[in-house]
């Protein structure tokens, strides 16, 4: 009776493909993971995944191109994945968490932007204002403070922000 046992190469061969089709399951399935990881940086499956694939990746191209023992191919697998997967962690994770930003705003927070009339605002009614903001351009009702008229295409200043209402006058530049 013989066994028929995989070589090293394809057991790292398969599991690097295996792993590839879990980072692509990751890819789009990854939003209900990511709570695993909160407490314990590297407990993150993103980055036990990508320990694993350069492991398996470094393992296989060694093994297959040098007559090193397969021990130290592991070993020196394992050092270069941990060096690597520490530098992804803090060289694109941690930069990337960060650099979340919210595209949220709040409507008190436009007050003292100003912004450029798209309907022409009545002495005592209402127009729309468009302001650009870094979340992008936001268009809302507005009315005059001032109960004067505004013409169209004409630049505003927001002075107020009530009930979902700019309350704008003409913007008059100091220069």
């Amino acid at each position: 009776m013989e066994l028929n046992l995989w070589s090293i190469e394809q057991w790292y061969l398969y599991s690097l493909l295996f792993l590839a089709i879990c980072m692509i399951l990751y890819l789009f399935f990854g939003d209900i993971a990511d709570g695993i990881g909160e407490g314990i940086p590297f407990f993150n499956p993103t980055v036990i995944l990508a320990f694993l694939t350069f492991f398996s990746a470094t393992g296989f191209i060694i093994e297959t191109f040098t007559s090193l023992n397969s021990y130290v191919i592991a070993i020196i697998s394992a050092i270069f994945s941990i060096v690597l997967d520490i530098l992804m962690y803090y060289f694109i994770l941690v930069p990337l968490k960060s650099a979340e930003v919210s595209m949220a705003y709040t409507e008190e927070s436009l007050g003292g932007q100003v912004g450029k009339v798209i309907v022409p605002i009545p002495i005592d009614g209402f127009g729309e204002v468009v302001v650009e903001t870094v979340n992008g351009i936001i268009s809302k009702r507005a009315t005059s403070y001032d109960h004067v008229s505004i013409p169209y295409d004409s630049k505003v200043l927001i002075v107020e922000v009530k009930e979902g209402t700019l309350y704008v006058r003409e913007y008059e530049p100091l220069f």
